[in-house]
């Protein structure tokens, strides 16, 4: 039964059929966000809800029971803990309308599993969790760079452009808006040239006056020169310099989260014993030796230019 199991669950005939219900359950949820549609069917979707809920608890089993006499093997794999949850979070006894919308929510978790059955999904996701560690720092760059521009964006926006920079939570808000490029001229031009000649209107006033403002606390300064500078830099070095600091992270995360996947495979697909560990270990000691001659030698080249500017700044 173990052995039957097995190559069920490793047939392409059966992953792909399992790739067809997971499609199948996210077409079913999106019909059920269409209300008048779903009361028409809502039968048939029902149906076809229980139907789909079946077949992954049927996967499931199959693939516990292809684990042979130790069957806690299944739960070793993180992708086969996150479908195993999935499926208890469905099958959950669900029924007061208090808890309608965690029972949708569990339903729309299926699609989820679409991750689990496309390698190369798995990668991206892993290269996500591989980069976390480094994303934490870039975050904190990018935290500290919106903070120290919110802060002077408040000192010096506040009295003309109350709308986007009254306070420092607005202010780095609206500079967030700035770094994804969305009409960050709108919020340039309105402090290069003043709030009273671009910009505000009625509707801007009367916003302002729910909030507790009045016209004569507005104060219209044009600052051409400043505010170009201080809105070019920031976009400059937030949407071109730190963000990018994220797409490398992830590159870099996904590189090494595809070599893994790489050596994964050829575990699987031979004996563990034909593979030279040892040269695998030699060929990444031979990858960090380079790397590390690399950066000793750019590291060289620094210092010998910053001896060159010493001695062109102390000629004495």
């Amino acid at each position: 039964m173990a052995e039957l199991c097995k190559k069920v669950s490793e047939s392409k005939l059966f992953n792909n059929f399992i790739l067809f219900v997971i499609g199948l359950a996210a077409l079913v949820v999106g019909m059920q966000t269409y209300k008048n549609f779903e009361a028409q069917h809502h039968v048939t979707l029902n149906a076809l809800d229980s139907i789909i809920l079946g077949i992954f608890i049927l996967e499931v089993l199959v693939k516990i029971v292809a684990q042979g006499r130790d069957p806690l093997n299944y739960f070793k794999d993180s992708w086969n803990i996150f479908d195993f949850s999935i499926v208890v979070v469905c099958i959950l006894p669900i029924e007061s309308n208090d808890f309608v919308a965690v029972l949708r929510l569990a339903r729309v978790l299926r699609v989820l599993k679409l991750v689990s059955a496309l390698p190369r999904l798995q990668v991206l996701v892993g290269a996500v969790l591989k980069s976390v560690p480094s994303i934490g720092y870039v975050f904190l760059l990018a935290t500290i760079h919106f903070y120290i521009y919110g802060c002077m964006a408040t000192f010096l926006y506040s009295d003309n452009d109350p709308v986007h920079f009254r306070n420092l939570q607005t202010s780095m808000l609206s500079l967030f808006r700035a770094v994804t490029l969305e009409d960050w001229t709108d919020l340039m031009y309105i402090n290069m040239y003043g709030s009273a000649n671009y910009g505000y209107d009625e509707s801007s006033y009367t916003m302002l006056a729910e909030l507790g403002f009045t016209r004569d606390q507005i104060k219209s300064n044009s600052s051409p020169f400043g505010a170009a500078i201080f809105f070019v830099s920031f976009v400059i070095t937030g949407a071109m310099i730190v963000l990018n600091l994220f797409v490398g992270v992830m590159l870099t995360g996904m590189e090494d989260a595809k070599k893994e996947q790489e050596l994964e495979t050829r575990l699987k697909k031979e004996d563990p014993q034909q593979i030279n560990l040892k040269d695998e270990f030699s060929k990444l000691n031979q990858d960090l030796q380079h790397f590390t001659v690399e950066m000793s030698n750019r590291l060289e080249v620094l210092n010998k230019l910053a001896e060159q500017q010493n001695r062109n700044n102390n000629p004495m």
